[in-house]
Formats: C-alpha cells, sequence, structure tokens
C-alpha cells in the first residue's frame, strides 16, 4: 500500500547495512519528505539480498517498469 500511493513515478533504493541503520541515520531519514519507509519484514537480510528482494517488492507492486 505505501508503494502505490507514491505520487510520482520515480523511486529510489536505499538499502541499509546487515546491522540496520543508526538511530541518527533513521531520524534524519525521516524528516525528508520524500522518503517512505518500506520494510521487508522482520528477517534481516544481507545487503545484497536486500536489495534484489526489495526490487521484486517494487516490481511486483507497481509493474515491470
Amino acid at each position: 500500500p505505501a508503494l502505490q500511493a507514491v505520487p510520482e513515478k520515480k523511486f529510489g533504493l536505499l538499502v541499509g547495512p546487515e546491522g540496520g541503520f543508526s538511530d541518527e541515520e533513521r531520524r534524519m531519514l525521516r524528516e525528508l519528505p520524500f522518503v517512505t519507509a518500506i520494510p521487508l519484514g522482520p528477517r534481516i537480510l544481507r545487503a545484497d539480498t536486500a536489495a534484489v528482494a526489495a526490487l521484486a517488492v517494487m516490481q511486483a507492486t507497481i509493474g515491470d517498469w
């Protein structure tokens, strides 16, 4: 739902390290008006795996671009 609500069809993908973003990094990202957090769930993925998983979610949700 959050991904479908994004008004423009331009997307960027930010994947954090396996240990997660620091509190300061999360705070800074939440303050940006164009950032929408879309977590992949409770599992911890390697950064390279998380990027592929996130792209698959984007492609399945908004269509093949």
